[in-house]
């Protein structure tokens, strides 16, 4: 079961016998038995109320994690593009310098 302060299945309460007396059920079995699934169903709200409140607070942290992830994602790609732009800038600066120097001092390689 979930919990170990619940005592009874769903079997457990369809196949419950009563003694009968000459009046019909023991009033104090009855009300005994009924204690026990009143008990269960205490516990079982109390069980499902947390469980409510431990999706609430999870859902809430995946979706700030997913936020900051995509936030991480778009500064990486900005960077990664920012990074790119430059190398292919100082290589075309690096040619124009080479082509520069042949032009200038008249070197051929």
């Amino acid at each position: 079961m979930y919990n170990e302060k619940i005592l009874l299945t769903a079997k457990d309460i369809l196949e419950k016998d009563f003694k009968v007396d000459a009046r019909g059920y023991r009033p104090q079995e009855v009300d005994k038995f009924l204690d026990l699934i009143i008990s269960d169903y205490t516990e079982f709200n109390a069980l499902l109320k947390k469980q409510e409140k431990e999706i609430r607070a999870l859902t809430e942290d995946n979706i700030r994690l997913k936020q900051e992830y995509n936030k991480l994602r778009s500064r990486l790609e900005a960077a990664s593009d920012e990074g790119s732009g430059k190398a292919i800038n100082n290589v075309d600066l690096l040619r124009r310098i080479s082509q520069l120097e042949k032009v200038v001092f008249g070197k051929d390689e």
